[in-house]
């Protein structure tokens, strides 16, 4: 899916062979840049001649992705005297946790795209320094971004050009939305959390976590945010009271964040046969959904994305209670009509990466994070337990949280 740092499979272009022109970077202004940055996005999104490609529409918002941020830029890149558009990046800054107590300020850097006609003349490079900067202008001791494992331009520009360290591999889990309902087990109820309860819970079962955002209220309480629901056996509803604060002895949790909001998805290059294929196993599951068949949805128009976040579970049968939370979730997709796929993406040794249902082809095995340490670690925020180096410490715990925002 193109929701990482850079895009894949650019076609060849002419490149430029002037190298000392002049290139500024400077923050985007959206009355001056959106044309020539949804520009870019159009031109880097171009897949190789016969494979099929997944287009993203940011629909008319180039600051999108981080705009949900409390603390957010993007900038771009001008070339030359003409000025022209030719690089893109955007930023965040966040305060999380690192695997305990501890909480840092990190900055997650995505969306860097570069003109394929002015690559390999340190544009990219440029960029990444440019926002750095400005991340450790805002408190940022740490900063990172998101990968594929395969993309091996954006990784060697990060960990070879820009100091950067290959940290975390979560799993990215993609599960299409297919025409039937999917059940929810026998003697399973899925109860919707008010904002405060999920809050609470969140910070208590994730407290050890990495990744946690400590803005964890803002996400619950944003308008893409579609609720948090918790699954439990029947017999303990009557009994438990969320306002307590105490847990069920099994329950499973997840909350629903709706990207179709924010960006849409499109995949177009796909050969006829299989576009018939894909059609009409769409048409056969909805004819006879009794049979339940693993039909594909219609990625052919644009369609949207729920991400999955915040999966934990506890107790006997949590698996099961996950897999009928993950089925719950799949039947709202369905309803939306606009709805083609969900996503979770899990730490790589996480319980419930086991539970979450998917499609091995369309998931990844293993995305790529990479961290750099870009300024001083803010003791004063750490009191009760003195800092440590995150990069060079050990990992203490299997759970990594994704924040939707990221995505």
């Amino acid at each position: 899916m193109s929701m990482k740092i850079a895009a894949e499979n650019s076609p060849e272009f002419p490149r430029k062979t002037k190298v000392n022109s002049v290139v500024i970077v400077r923050e985007y202004n959206e009355e001056r840049d959106k044309s020539g940055v949804e520009e870019i996005e159009r031109r880097c999104e171009t897949g190789q001649r016969g494979k099929p490609t997944l287009v993203t529409d940011l629909m008319g918002d180039p600051v999108c992705r981080v705009r949900h941020f409390p603390s957010h830029i993007a900038l771009v890149a001008e070339y030359g005297e003409e000025k022209e558009i030719v690089g893109v990046i955007r930023g965040c800054v966040k305060t999380v946790t690192t695997g305990g107590s501890n909480f840092v300020k990190l900055a997650y850097l995505l969306g860097l795209r570069v003109s394929p006609t002015h690559r390999r003349l340190g544009i990219g490079t440029k960029l990444v320094q440019k926002l750095e900067e400005w991340c450790k202008q805002q408190g940022a001791e740490y900063s990172y971004m998101a990968t594929e494992c395969s993309n091996e331009a954006s990784i060697n520009l990060f960990t070879r050009k820009c100091s950067y360290t290959k940290f975390r591999t979560p799993t990215m889990l993609v599960q299409p939305v297919h025409a039937h309902y999917k059940p929810v087990g026998a003697g399973i109820s899925i109860v919707r959390l008010p904002r405060k309860s999920a809050e609470t819970i969140y910070r208590r079962v994730f407290a050890n976590s990495e990744f946690f955002p400590k803005d964890i209220d803002l996400i619950l309480s944003s308008n893409l945010n579609l609720g948090t629901f918790m699954a439990m056996p029947k017999k303990f509803v009557p009994r438990w009271d969320p306002k307590t604060g105490i847990l069920p002895p099994s329950f499973a949790i997840l909350s629903v964040w709706n990207t179709k909001e924010v960006f849409k998805l499109q995949l177009k290059g796909v050969s006829a046969l299989k576009y018939a294929f894909c059609v009409g196993s769409r048409l056969l599951d909805a004819w006879m959904p009794w049979l339940r068949l693993p039909s594909f949805p219609d990625v052919f128009r644009q369609f949207g994305v729920y991400f999955l976040y915040g999966l934990h579970m506890e107790g006997k049968h949590a698996s099961l209670l996950m897999k009928s939370l993950c089925a719950f979730a799949h039947n709202m997709a369905r309803d939306d009509g606009e709805c083609g796929a969900l996503v979770a993406e899990v730490g790589a040794k996480d319980p419930v990466r086991e539970t979450i249902p998917h499609w091995r082809k369309f998931s990844w095995a293993e995305d790529l994070w990479c961290i750099k340490k870009i300024g001083a670690v803010d003791e004063d925020r750490n009191e009760r337990c003195p800092p440590s180096d995150w990069m060079k410490s050990r990992s203490s715990t299997s759970v990594i949280f994704v924040d939707p925002r990221d995505i």
